[in-house]
């Protein structure tokens, strides 16, 4: 797979632009395994913002989550990205200022656990840097091998995969509940909920072609 951001698109204007470019999978999906987290080897993050050089606030996010973190030991890899008319860091400048922070941990078992937060009004740099942190750590103490906003997401490919996936999980969200009486109803998986752990029988779907 392959991910490019043309353009970064912010609300309420939008305009974001992305180019990606997959293989189609051959045959059935495979069930996912994924239980064991592993250690935490490496943490990294992106911060971003676009027509906002002037108030450093790439660089006031970027601290702020590295503040919290290096309280618990981690000391993360921060890419500090400021997307001008002068200097555009994509294709296209984004159409109006806007800023965003992500940042994930990488495992021994090749898991990755992120946690992201945009900018918005009355939003302070300072505080999506810290309310980022917060979150990635909040995920990394239940030792999930995925973390709360991916959990929901592979549900519909393990429902679609050949075999049973199995996923342990840092809680169970709104958004999980969701996509598990989808995946059942929709799809015809058949889901069993654990404590912090997902078990999806898949239906072995495959595309005729």
């Amino acid at each position: 797979m392959r991910l490019e951001i043309v353009q970064p698109g912010y609300v309420p204007q939008g305009g974001g632009r992305i180019h990606l470019q997959v293989t189609p999978v051959e045959g059935c999906l495979q069930p996912l395994d994924l239980q064991a987290r592993g250690e935490v080897t490496l943490v990294k993050g992106v911060a971003l913002s676009s027509r906002l050089e002037d108030r450093e606030v790439s660089d006031r996010m970027a601290e702020a989550c590295r503040t919290i973190l290096s309280q618990t030991g981690y000391q993360p890899d921060m890419d500090i990205i400021y997307d001008t008319e002068e200097a555009p860091a994509f294709r296209s400048v984004a159409r109006q200022p806007g800023a965003v922070l992500a940042i994930w941990a990488e495992t021994s078992n090749g898991c990755l656990i992120g946690a992201d937060r945009a900018g918005a009004r009355g939003r302070s740099s300072e505080s999506i840097g810290k309310y980022t942190a917060k979150i990635l750590l909040e995920d990394l103490r239940t030792h999930a091998a995925v973390d709360r906003f991916l959990a929901d997401q592979v549900i519909p490919y393990a429902a679609l995969a050949e075999g049973t996936s199995r996923i342990a999980i840092p809680r169970m969200t709104d958004h999980v509940e969701t996509r598990i009486w989808l995946a059942e109803e929709m799809l015809g998986a058949t889901i069993e909920v654990r404590p912090n752990q997902l078990l999806i029988k898949g239906t072995g779907f495959q595309v005729r072609r």
